[in-house]
């Protein structure tokens, strides 16, 4: 089997090795048949009817060009068609030089448009089978005139449906790859946008402890009393450096936002302070939500409290997609050492997929969130059924002690 294998790569990278090597075999199969009687009265007479030179002569000219057949399709079809036309004429017994043109025509087929293969095939039948009947030895109704028509129309047809599914399977994995480069696009797209939404996000957290920080140095100048020369210089710098802060963030940020972007957050600020009101538009929407919390007095960054609220909302918003009718989510908060730990699951019931089986973007966005905090998100099917999400997030971000003002 290796060995097959291999001389079938060799004529694969040496196209023209395996024309020659076809070449001989069809001037092998022509010389025998063309000492072969079919008709003998034994069956199969050999050597009853010796071909000529001229025969020969042409036999090995209609193979020879066969070995060019992939470089020039209608060149050789033309060659080894007028050998056959000669042989048709004079050959007397008749060789079977129109083999070699039945070749021909069938790599025209399999290597031109489908009118060039009708055109061609239709020309060639017309003028080997006219010459046959009309000028050649035999009578006009043998039967080795009338296969002509035959031969060539096998050989046509053969071409063309080579040649159409090749077509076929060339579109296919077109279609494929073209396919597999939208959906990495795709995906590329969400996660790019995923990043700038997070990228606004955490504008809008460290700007607002930025302003805090200036607002309360700006009181704490007007109360100090000891050394306040030395106080107030000192406060006036950090309300100078925090000010340029803000106003590098506006000018390096504010480039990510859209026209049509509200000017200040109507809202407040997300987070787990938030969940039970998370949990009720969900129990309102028909998913019932069962909320379990173990982290109480842990005081979150700012960062760390929008994620797991970010999280959360995605994985619910997950779970009512996908779970489908009749499905419950359980979402609990834990504290555990240095982490905080955030699940939120499923039991899909009533759904035909799991939750997540989509396009998977929200799950990107949610790994996106993690990472940049430096935590871990594992994600995927329960065991009986539904899904899975669970996060671990350092309660001390790598940035620093970033706390929410109380």
């Amino acid at each position: 089997m290796s060995t097959l294998r291999r001389a079938r790569y060799q004529f694969k990278a040496h196209p023209l090795t395996l024309d020659a090597v076809i070449a001989a075999a069809v001037l092998l199969c022509m010389i025998s048949s063309a000492f072969a009687a079919p008709d003998g009265d034994h069956g199969v007479d050999w050597g009853a009817r010796p071909p000529g030179v001229v025969s020969l002569l042409l036999m090995a000219l209609a193979a020879a060009a066969l070995v060019l057949r992939r470089r020039s399709a209608l060149a050789v079809l033309a060659a080894t068609g007028t050998f056959a036309l000669i042989e048709c004429v004079t050959g007397d017994p008749r060789a079977p030089v129109a083999m070699t043109t039945v070749i021909a025509l069938y790599t025209v087929a399999s290597t031109t448009d489908r009118a060039t293969t009708w055109r061609v095939g239709l020309l060639t039948m017309t003028v080997l089978t006219a010459a046959a009947m009309l000028a050649g030895p035999l009578p006009w109704y043998a039967q080795e005139n009338v296969a002509l028509v035959a031969w060539t129309g096998i050989g046509a047809t053969a071409g063309d449906a080579v040649r159409s599914h090749r077509a076929f399977v060339q579109a296919i994995r077109e279609r494929a790859e073209r396919a597999e480069r939208t959906r990495e696009e795709e995906a590329r797209r969400r996660v790019a946008e995923e990043r700038l939404r997070i990228a606004r996000e955490l504008h809008d957290v460290v700007a607002h402890h930025i302003a805090l920080v200036n607002v309360q140095a700006g009181v704490v100048a007007h109360v100090m009393d000891r050394r306040p020369d030395q106080a107030k210089e000192a406060l006036a710098h950090v309300r100078e450096a925090s000010r340029s802060a803000l106003d590098e963030l506006r000018a390096t940020v504010g480039l990510l936002r859209q026209s049509d972007d509200p000017a200040a957050p109507t809202e407040p600020a997300s987070g787990l302070g938030r969940l039970d009101e998370l949990a009720g538009t969900f129990r309102n929407a028909g998913l019932p939500v069962q909320v379990a919390r173990a982290d109480q007095g842990t005081d979150l960054p700012a960062a760390v409290d929008l994620a797991a609220y970010r999280i959360v909302q995605e994985a619910l918003t997950n779970a009512q997609k996908h779970a489908g009718t009749g499905a419950k989510a359980e979402v609990s908060v834990v504290r555990v050492g240095p982490n905080i730990e955030v699940s939120v699951l499923d039991d899909g019931a009533g759904a035909t997929g799991a939750t997540g089986t989509g396009g998977g973007h929200g799950l990107l966005g949610m790994r996106e969130r993690v990472t940049a905090l430096g935590g871990t998100l594992t994600t995927g099917p329960r065991y009986g059924g539904g899904f899975r999400v669970h996060a671990i997030l350092p309660v001390q971000t790598r940035a620093g002690a970033e706390r929410k003002p109380v």
